[in-house]
């Protein structure tokens, strides 16, 4: 099925791709949320899927999208996200893995996902993957241009349980390549808050699989963290509130110790 607009994937009743919250702000965080969001384009239907597959943590990081306009509130920083589901292309994979676009996922088949041409992948890639991308390297060389520093801030969310083991971390700090001096100050903070159960490199470690980290950090050796949040505290409002909190206060205080607030040169 093609679009009506220019025989593409998305016609002119699905969303765009991006979305940008407040995209003018010259704070020093860069928000990114790789899974926020669960759209399907009407072209693909439902995925072959049931709704309820569609709204579980294989089609996107759930409560990312609510945290990170939260966080773009606290910090007055912008928030880019992605709104279709990772199903549909997972913008945090490099084009052509396996997990790129994944015919299962969890254990559960995605049949929308198998036996797709080049031209298919590539429409993916082309509508879905590319504005997302191109969204958040625009912003940076805008604010490079203007002797704006940048430090990114991925986020993500993580299911309790996973492949019958409980995971306890609340929250996990990532990092792995490029400029680590960041995250490790994050991790630090978030460890000295007694009460907090914190994951270095936990539940996932930044590999080879991670794209938008290292594709947007690593070479420009721009300081970053990747930030990964327990789903359940982020599935109240309290819960919401307090992580953004916490959060706010560890990014804040990592860049205050490194001396970050000034333009990178």
């Amino acid at each position: 099925m093609t679009s009506e607009k220019d025989g593409g994937l998305l016609a002119s009743r699905d969303a765009q791709p991006v979305a940008v919250t407040n995209r003018q702000s010259r704070a020093l965080f860069l928000l990114l949320g790789d899974h926020a969001g669960n759209l399907v384009p009407e072209g693909l239907g439902d995925l072959g899927l049931n709704e309820s597959d569609r709204d579980r943590h294989i089609a996107l990081d759930l409560g990312v999208s609510a945290l990170g306009a939260r966080l773009s509130t606290l910090l007055h920083a912008p928030f880019v996200e992605q709104r279709y589901s990772r199903l549909v292309i997972d913008c945090n994979r490099a084009l052509g893995t396996d997990g790129s676009i994944a015919a299962v996922s969890d254990g559960t088949p995605v049949p929308a996902n198998v036996g797709l041409t080049p031209a298919q992948r590539a429409e993916r890639e082309r509508e879905v993957f590319a504005p997302y991308h191109a969204a958040i390297s625009d912003l940076l060389t805008e604010r490079d241009g203007v002797g704006d520093a940048s430090i990114i801030v991925s986020l993500h969310s993580f299911t309790p349980r996973m492949d019958g083991m409980d995971r306890p971390w609340q929250v996990g700090v990532l990092y792995g390549g490029g400029d680590e001096r960041f995250a490790r100050s994050v991790l630090a903070f978030l460890q000295g808050q007694g009460d907090l159960v914190v994951g270095d490199n936990e539940p996932y470690r930044m590999d080879e699989t991670d794209f938008t980290v290292p594709a947007h950090a690593f070479a420009a050796n721009r300081p970053y963290v990747e930030i990964e949040v327990r789903q359940d505290e982020l599935a109240s409002d309290a819960g919401l509130a307090m992580m953004a909190h916490v959060l706010k206060a560890a990014l804040e205080n990592a860049a205050h110790s490194l001396d970050l607030a000034k333009p990178h040169l």
